[in-house]
Parts: C-alpha cells; sequence; structure tokens
C-alpha cells in the first residue's frame, strides 16, 4: 500500500482501488491518503466514491502493516474503483496542532533538556507530555510567546526520507534511535529551519506561517518527573 501522505501531506482527492474488504466495512486500497490514527494524531475522515455512491470513512487504522478504512455502510469490494476525499477542515487542524506541538516540544528540550515522553492532538486542544524534575510554571508560560515567534518567522517545513543510517547522526533523531527497529532501512524526518528535526510520521504544514497563536492555558504535574501542557489555537 502506498501512503500518499508520508511524501506529500496536501493531497486532499486520490483514485484508488480496493484490495481487500472485511466484514463488509473495513476497506484496504492499493493507495491512500487518510491517515490512520498513530503517534498521538487522530485518524483522518471523509469519502470513497464508487459510481456516484459515497461511502463514508469514520475510522482510519494501521493493522498488520495495512491502512484499513472503515465505511459506515457496506457495497464496496475488491476490484472497486473509488476516488478518496478527505475531510480538509479536520485534517488541516491536525496538521497544525502536529506541526505546533513539534515546534514547542523542541523549545522545551532546547531549554531545559527534557526528553518528550507523548503528545495528544484533538479538536480542541493538544497536549504535550516531558519528562522533568523541577516545573516553573513561569518558564512554562514563556514558551507560548517563543513557539508564536516560530510560528510569525513563517519558515518552511521540509519533509526529508533519509537513509538510517544518515538520519541517527542528527541530533534530536540520536535520542530515539532505540524507537526504530533494526529492519526500518529509511526514516522520515520533520524538519523545520533553526527549530527541530524529528523523527516523524505525521502530517505537516508546509509552512509555520500557516499555524494560528498558540496559547498555552493549563499545566500539570503528573507524577514523578512527568509534567503535561496543554494548549489551543486563539
Amino acid at each position: 500500500m502506498e501512503a500518499l501522505y508520508l511524501k506529500d501531506c496536501y493531497v486532499k482527492e486520490f483514485e484508488a482501488t480496493v484490495t481487500s474488504v472485511k466484514d463488509d466495512k473495513f476497506v484496504v486500497l492499493d493507495r491512500t491518503a487518510f491517515y490512520p490514527k498513530s503517534g498521538g494524531q487522530p485518524h483522518d475522515t471523509g469519502v470513497l466514491i464508487n459510481e456516484g455512491k459515497e461511502y463514508k470513512v469514520v475510522f482510519t487504522g494501521k493493522f498488520d502493516g495495512h491502512i484499513s478504512h472503515e465505511v459506515s455502510e457496506p457495497g464496496l469490494k475488491e476490484g472497486d474503483k473509488v476516488k478518496g476525499i478527505i475531510d480538509w477542515d479536520k485534517r488541516t487542524l491536525f496538521m497544525n496542532y502536529h506541526t505546533a506541538s513539534h515546534i514547542l516540544s523542541a523549545i522545551i528540550h532546547n531549554e531545559t533538556g527534557a526528553k518528550i515522553s507523548g503528545n495528544q492532538i484533538a479538536e480542541e486542544k493538544t497536549r504535550v507530555d516531558f519528562n522533568l524534575e523541577n516545573f516553573d510554571r513561569d518558564q512554562i508560560s514563556s514558551y507560548e510567546a517563543k513557539v508564536n515567534n516560530v510560528i510569525d518567522r513563517a519558515l518552511d517545513v521540509k519533509i526529508d526520507i533519509l537513509p538510517r543510517e544518515e538520519a541517527l547522526t542528527i541530533p534530536s533523531v540520536i535520542k530515539l534511535k532505540d524507537a526504530f527497529p533494526p529492519e526500518i532501512e529509511e526514516i522520515r524526518v520533520i524538519r523545520i529551519p533553526d527549530v527541530d528535526d524529528q523523527a516523524c510520521g505525521g502530517t505537516h504544514v508546509r509552512n509555520t506561517g500557516e499555524i494560528p497563536h498558540i496559547e498555552i492555558f493549563k499545566a500539570e504535574n503528573k507524577g514523578k518527573n512527568n509534567r503535561r501542557i496543554y494548549f489551543r489555537f486563539t
């Protein structure tokens, strides 16, 4: 299966062939632009169209290496030609949040040395978890202005798919090297000049200037050395 979003996050519509259907609702295609739920980013929704009939895609997930589209009603079968259309408003929101979370994570790491332990994107807010012993709320409040400064600089965001050995020479990726099994030969790196180079399989904007300003509205202690920041768009 060809995952179109890996090289171009702006593919909104595409043509594909159904390669399998399970239980009349789980549809696998030979190529797709639908993003499956993973890495803290929610799944895409939208429609698959075959011979003028629309099948709503209500969930997209990855199972046994295949991206599966859960449709709202039966009817599609192996060999059918379909047109896929992404719910673009939702995708754009998630792209904005995902790139903003990379910027925030980079600023936290550069200023404190903290490792990012997770993130979760949602439609109303996004959170970033990080490992830090001391919780300085004044310092955290300053991150908001620094993220918005990067947004205002309108920096181009680049996607590079690099050979494993080359990717692991990048300092910000090296700390994640244990996350890549030996069989992974190529690593996708999201690069924001002078801000961050990070391995990531998610969808991102082409330029930081596309992202709305953020507001950090909540900070929490989540246990020993575990901190959490919530932000949303203003």
